[in-house]
Formats: C-alpha cells, sequence, structure tokens
C-alpha cells in the first residue's frame, strides 16, 4: 500500500528531470548526525522528483486559485522513494544540489516478497531473492550515499515490513518472507551505517502495532533487527503513519469510542509515539520518532481504523517541522508523495485489494504509484492549514 514510483501521470505525460548541478551549495565539512536530531536545524529537502511532478499538475488546472496554492506545494519537502532497483539510476541526480542547511528523505522500500499482506504495492523481488536485495538495490545506494559525506540523509527503512511480521504471520505470504525481512533490514541497518545519516525503522502507526497485544511483540521485533545488525549509531529510531491518515493529536481519538477502543490506548501519533517509544526504549532501541502529516489533515473519514487505501476527503496536512512538542518525536515529514494513488479501483485488475474498493475509498483511482490529478486537487483543496 505504500508504493511509490510515480510511474506515470492519469494527465498523460511525464515531466522531465530536473537537471542536476554540482553540489556546490553543500556543507563544506562533512556532516555528523550521531546522536542528535538530525531535523533540529536543518529543513527537509524538496526534491525535485515530486516537485516536478507537482507543477505539472498545477499546469493542468485552470483556477488561478487554485494552481496558485498547487505550486506551493512543489516547495515542500519530502521523501524520495526508492522503490525499485530501475529507480537508483536517478537518485543521484535529486541530491547533487542539496544545501547545508537541508536533510534528503529517503525511502528504502524494496525487499523480497514485499508489503506482504497487500496486493496493490507487492514489489519487484521474489521471497529467496535476499542477495539480489544486497548486490543490487542495498549496495548500490550505500555507494552513491558514500560520495556525498557533505550532505545530511534520513532514510526510513522498508515500510511495513516488520509490523507485517508482528500481524499478519498467519499469512504464508509474510510466514513466508520473514527470514528475508529481517535479515534484509539488518543488511540495510549495517551497511547504511553511515555517519551523515539517520535511520528510522518503519513502526507501522497507532492503530497497528498500538493496540495492546501489539505492543510488547512489535517493540521485540524491532529491536531485535537493531539489535542483530550490532545495534548500528546511525539507527536513530522509528517512523510511523507513513502512507498513512492518523491525527498527530485528537482526544478522544478517531476511532476511541468504537467498542474495541479500550484496547488501544494509542489513538494518536502522540500517544503511540510516547507509549510505543517507551515499549522500545525498555528493549534498548532508540526511542525518536518521526512522523508522516503529508495526508492526515482532516479525521472522521475512514470507516474502519484499517482503511488504508485513498481514503476520501483527506487533505494535505502539517508541513515538515522539528517543532513537534513532544521529547519523543524528532520531526513532522512528508513521506508519501500526495497525489500518488495508493491503489487501482479496478475491480479487474491483477493488482487490485478489495481496500480500494471500499465506500470509504476515493474512485477511480489508477494503479498504485500512479499519479491522480483528481485526488491531488482533492488534498489540496482540503489543506490544514491551507497553502
Amino acid at each position: 500500500m505504500k508504493f511509490s514510483a510515480l510511474a506515470s501521470l492519469a494527465l498523460g505525460f511525464v515531466p522531465a528531470l530536473a537537471v542536476p548541478t554540482l553540489q556546490s551549495r553543500a556543507c563544506s565539512s562533512a556532516v555528523n548526525l550521531t546522536g542528535t536530531n538530525p531535523f533540529s536545524g536543518r529543513t527537509l529537502y524538496a526534491n525535485a522528483h515530486y516537485g516536478n511532478y507537482v507543477n505539472t499538475a498545477a499546469a493542468a488546472i485552470t483556477n488561478a486559485t487554485l494552481k496558485a496554492q498547487a505550486l506551493k506545494v512543489a516547495s515542500v519537502g519530502s521523501f524520495l522513494w526508492l522503490d525499485t532497483i530501475a529507480s537508483i539510476s536517478t537518485f543521484e541526480s535529486y541530491i547533487k544540489d542539496v544545501p547545508c542547511g537541508s536533510i534528503f528523505g529517503v525511502v528504502i522500500y524494496d525487499l523480497p516478497g514485499r508489503d506482504c499482506a497487500a496486493k496493490a504495492s507487492n514489489g519487484e523481488l521474489a521471497v529467496g531473492q535476499l542477495s539480489t536485495y544486497k548486490s543490487s538495490y542495498i549496495d548500490p545506494i550505500v555507494t552513491i550515499i558514500k560520495k556525498y559525506p557533505n550532505t545530511a540523509f534520513a532514510a526510513i527503512i522498508e515500510p511495513d515490513s516488520l509490523p507485517n511480521l508482528v500481524t499478519n504471520s498467519n499469512l504464508t505470504t509474510c510466514s513466508s518472507a520473514a527470514s528475508d525481512y529481517r535479515n534484509g533490514v539488518q543488511y540495510a541497518f549495517r551497511s547504511l551505517n553511515l555517519p551523515n545519516v539517520a535511520m528510522y525503522l518503519d513502526a507501522g502507526h497507532g492503530g497497528w502495532l498500538g493496540w495492546d497485544a501489539n505492543l510488547q511483540p512489535g517493540a521485540i521485533e524491532l529491536a531485535n533487527a537493531y539489535k542483530g545488525a550490532g545495534s548500528p549509531a546511525s539507527v536513530r529510531g522509528f517512523a510511523t503513519n507513513v502512507a498513512g491518515w492518523n491525527a498527530w493529536s485528537k482526544v478522544p481519538g478517531e476511532f476511541e469510542n468504537t467498542s474495541d477502543g479500550q484496547y488501544n490506548k494509542c489513538q494518536d501519533e502522540n500517544r503511540y509515539t510516547s507509549i510505543f517509544g517507551a515499549a522500545l526504549s525498555a528493549q534498548g532501541f532508540p526511542a525518536h520518532a518521526i512522523v508522516d502529516t503529508g495526508r492526515n489533515a482532516i479525521q472522521g473519514l475512514r470507516l474502519a481504523w484499517g482503511d488504508w487505501c485513498n481514503v476520501n476527503g483527506a487533505g494535505f496536512g502539517v508541513r515538515p517541522t522539528s517543532s513537534t512538542g513532544s521529547s519523543y518525536a524528532d520531526a513532522f515529514v512528508w513521506v508519501k508523495p500526495g497525489g500518488e494513488s495508493d491503489g487501482t479501483s479496478n475491480t479487474t485488475a491483477v493488482r487490485y485489494d478489495s481496500f480500494c474498493g471500499l465506500a470509504d475509498a476515493f474512485k477511480p483511482a489508477p494503479e498504485a504509484g500512479t499519479w491522480n490529478q483528481a485526488y491531488f486537487e482533492m488534498l489540496l483543496k482540503n489543506a490544514i492549514p491551507q497553502f
């Protein structure tokens, strides 16, 4: 459900890549993020990959006010998803001109058997192709990052992977992928353990690992990955709400007063980062979080907490900032590129997932990773704060 290749535009054309320039604005000396909040004093970099798509989308808007608002989205910092081996070929072109006061966000997302509990965003590597993941995916990314020691990087490691092992081990697709997931995450940890990289391991969200029965197993699963990799110094903490919809702070929470709400104390991401953070800390895992606020402006839209696909009525949320008011949360960030589809609503498609056909899902919706102009405009109109 996180597939983010931005493979094609519903508009029918694809914008050209920004022309790369020499890294003339990087810091004058090597960056060392170890032991610090990497977002403090830095701005999440607005990468040209997403910016180009947004600018092209804005050009298709006829309403002058909405067009002006759309153009502002291009300047918002967001994470770049490396979700295929092929996507690595353009990675360097986006990081050549990152200024010293910025941090470049990248999502590592190509484990064998990826997203084992969803159909819409299955990956290119099959279970058993761990060696390919290491040599053809992780290693080339590391080679590129090592060329830029004067640039700060924040890396989110494998969305949905370990949380799926906690809650969906009953699925054959997940149980068969477990070994590759655990070994792959540990390899990414060891390989990306660089002074200028701060890693955040994906931890789902409050409606996933926040249930009373999932907190301890979840903390153990993440901590085992960290300790199994040798407790790398560059692992800063965990990422929550990636491509999600949960509020940062909402009391009572969106689903707090439901019949089973009493079994989940993590009814918003503020409570989740602190409660799960404490559980992680007890297991020896660094308890610092980043929270995706890219599409969580509007609450009360989902019929069930687990509804994840193209939620109808959503809006762009709080812009990236390190001012969170929480000792657990390093920053609010934009991870999911707002405007791309979570999955197709076409019931005849091979990758159709029933969640994308639910009553609270936006329709029509193209394949995951494809731009949806109407959805982008909806996010823009419903943004809080407005652009």
